[in-house]
């Protein structure tokens, strides 16, 4: 309409106007058939925390018969908590994820897995690809805090990432026989 409208009153307009994403939106890096090639299917989840929405974004990748945790992933070494971009948490409010004090926005998570708990770094840089995380990243978190680690009877073959609403409020990771929880909560 826009542009048979442009071409009735003798406008140049572009057929395809860009579009922004709108807040808490998941974007990622590629054309739509580009992101259907990847092995790691994209996901996300929210819920309603404190009267607002609160959005994870994610890659979602499948053990596929590897040891993930503490072998292809090594413990005590930095991972993004997901496949291809960094998973990224938008917060309406002001909140504290995993103890970290934070404003309102849109981060980045990356985790240091080790067999009983695991580090979780929050990190005000989301506009990168997901590895590696080096020095220049690692500069950008907002802090970081320790969560344990639940072992499960039953294997979670691909990566999952609920945001649960609580009491408590939290986002509950599972993969391959792990549970972890990071607690997210309103500041004040």
């Amino acid at each position: 309409m826009k542009a048979t409208l442009a071409v009735l009153l003798g406008l140049a307009l572009p057929l395809a106007l860009p579009a922004q994403a709108p807040p808490g939106a998941c974007t990622h890096r590629g054309s739509a058939a580009d992101l259907a090639r990847r092995p790691s299917p994209l996901d996300s989840a929210q819920a309603t925390i404190a009267g607002a929405t609160v959005k994870v974004c994610y890659g979602r990748p499948s053990a596929r018969g590897r040891t993930m945790l503490g072998g292809e992933l090594p413990f005590g070494t930095p991972w993004r908590l997901g496949a291809n971009e960094p998973t990224r948490i938008t917060l309406p409010f002001a909140a504290e994820v995993a103890g970290v004090p934070v404003a309102a926005g849109t981060y980045s998570l990356y985790v240091v897995p080790q067999a009983a708990s695991w580090e979780v770094h929050v990190n005000k840089v989301v506009d990168r690809w997901g590895i590696p995380i080096d020095a220049s990243v690692t500069a950008q978190d907002a802090g970081k805090g320790t969560v344990a680690v639940e072992a499960l009877t039953q294997a979670v073959e691909q990566l999952t990432i609920e945001v649960v609403a609580g009491p408590p409020s939290e986002l509950v990771v599972s993969w391959e026989k792990t549970r972890v929880r990071i607690p997210v909560k309103k500041a004040g």
